[in-house]
């Protein structure tokens, strides 16, 4: 047993283990990358060395995150694109793969819930943009981006999901419903795209502190009935989420495909 311990740490020592969580020459794409989530994930990824297309609707948001980026000594580039827009999308990787010639990392974060109540009072119009959005989205930019990753050797597409894909959540009920296909919509991926290198997974947060959620974490009731049920007793940070991102971007989790990581405080225990 000794022996084996001794021969575990030899092995970790020899190991560089801050490499395995850098990005150095990987090109990344972030989607709804202006605020909240995709902005940390997209802090993250430039921090840890990767090239960032940074994405999201607004030309002038995505321009600061961009800057902001650069200022703290990364690498970025701003590309607006609705993605519930497919030609958009389109546009979005071809215009990447002109400025940095490739793409290794895909982040499907952007998201859209125009609707809260019960699911049956969700009208045409929202349905649909909300499977534009979540879903079919990230099913277009995942096929846009294949060819590119298999010619490298191999990426990583990471889906930003929700915990509502896992159990649905109360007004929340379309929104759920295309949480749980994108999570089906990995693990479908993660199996077909192997053979190429090409490793897919989700990460579901729970309630995190950002615009899209305010309306949660701004509610005095509804965070009394919140702080009743998680063992971790706060809201938590998209710096969080951009850490798990980045270990799913790295060859750190270079074994790891078709995974749904939660990241919610214990909330769905």
């Amino acid at each position: 047993m000794h022996t084996k311990i001794q021969t575990i740490k030899q092995t970790i020592n020899i190991m560089d283990i801050a490499n395995l969580m850098r990005l150095d020459d990987k090109v990344a794409i972030v989607t709804g990358a202006s605020k909240g989530i995709g902005e940390s994930i997209a802090e993250a990824l430039a921090a840890a060395g990767a090239r960032v297309v940074v994405s999201s609707r607004k030309q002038e948001a995505v321009d600061e995150v961009a800057e902001n980026i650069r200022k703290a000594g990364g690498e970025a580039k701003a590309i607006a694109a609705n993605v519930g827009n497919m030609e958009e999308n389109k546009k979005l990787v071809d215009k990447t793969i002109e400025a940095y010639g490739k793409v290794d990392i895909l982040v499907n974060n952007a998201a859209a819930n125009p609707v809260f109540g019960p699911a049956l009072n969700t009208d045409e119009a929202a349905f649909d943009k909300i499977m534009n959005v979540n879903v079919k989205a990230a099913f277009e930019l995942s096929k846009l981006v294949y060819p590119s990753m298999k010619a490298s050797g191999g990426g990583s597409i990471i889906n930003i999901s929700s915990i509502g894909g896992i159990s649905p959540e109360p007004g929340l009920g379309i929104y759920s419903v295309s949480k749980a296909a994108l999570i089906s919509l990995s693990k479908v991926l993660a199996k077909e795209l192997g053979d190429d290198n090409i490793r897919v997974n989700t990460i579901c947060p729970g309630l995190i502190k950002t615009k899209f959620s305010e309306a949660l974490w701004s509610n005095e009731k509804i965070m009394n009935q919140m702080m009743k049920l998680l063992p971790i007793k706060r809201v938590g940070k998209s710096e969080e989420i951009a850490m798990m991102a980045l270990f799913l971007a790295a060859d750190a989790s270079g074994y790891t495909t078709g995974a749904t990581l939660t990241a919610d405080g214990g909330f769905t225990i």
